[in-house]
């Protein structure tokens, strides 16, 4: 395939066949792959993304309790009777060291499943920024394709994701100077050069930032505009989330 580089905005219900032989990266700054990116980086065995509570309680009962985390909100709070939500404050080291987490959120996990069949699927986030830019460049290399899901917020555009996505591409402008790029991906290099100079400021003023903050979790902004602070890279394969280069679970 040619060189190129398309973003999506929002779950992109594209067939298996279109992501074939593609490099995708999905993000969700507020808060699903930061928060996946904190646990990987704090030692969690992996994560397991489900789009709903119910198929993830399942899944539980087939762990042994003392393996296993249930971690998922819906409408920003977390689901009752789940041991965590989808704070990254949540995922400290104490808390998720060796365990497998079950994880459902009402963006990201849902973009994840969206994207079954792509050749390579990592999760990108502010705090893994480097770290993503590293894997892409290895797919440039390779001739891979890139395709970058902003997963959104409520299945919208968010600009939190956008400005990450922009922020990659800047990374990666000189490695794809000859690449197709789709109207998306021009797009969001312009915002991040617009409006990603100070990245919690902008987090502040979107709109899931605000919602964050006036449901209690101001804290996660801060968190998620910490650039590098987990030089992990999740990579999702065979349904589960681990990071590059460790042992899947069962």
């Amino acid at each position: 395939m040619s060189a190129r580089v398309d973003v999506y905005f929002g779950v992109v219900a594209l067939p298996p066949t279109e992501w074939q032989g593609r490099m995708v990266v999905v993000i969700d700054v507020l808060r699903a792959t930061t928060s996946v990116a904190t646990a990987l980086a704090n030692g969690a065995r992996a994560v397991i993304p489900f789009e709903s509570a119910e198929d993830a309680v399942v899944r539980f009962k087939s762990f042994d309790r003392s393996e296993v985390l249930l971690a998922g909100e819906r409408r920003m709070g977390r689901i009752s009777g789940f041991d965590l939500g989808n704070s990254p404050a949540e995922f400290t080291r104490e808390v998720v060291e060796g365990k497998t987490i079950l994880m459902t959120t009402t963006n990201g996990t849902v973009a994840l499943s969206a994207v079954q069949g792509a050749t390579e699927v990592v999760l990108g986030a502010f705090v893994n920024l480097a770290a993503t830019v590293g894997v892409l460049r290895g797919a440039v290399r390779r001739g891979l394709p890139i395709a970058i899901v902003c997963a959104g917020s409520e299945r919208q555009f968010a600009m939190e994701d956008a400005i990450c996505a922009g922020r990659l591409l800047r990374a990666l402008s000189r490695r794809l100077a000859g690449a197709a790029w789709n109207d998306a991906a021009r797009a969001v290099v312009a915002l991040d050069r617009r409006y990603g100079r100070d990245l919690l400021a902008c987090l502040e003023q979107t709109a899931h930032g605000r919602a964050l903050t006036e449901a209690g979790f101001a804290g996660d902004l801060a968190l998620a505009a910490s650039v590098d602070a987990h030089p992990v890279v999740p990579v999702y394969a065979e349904r589960q989330v681990t990071a590059q280069g460790r042992a899947r679970t069962r």
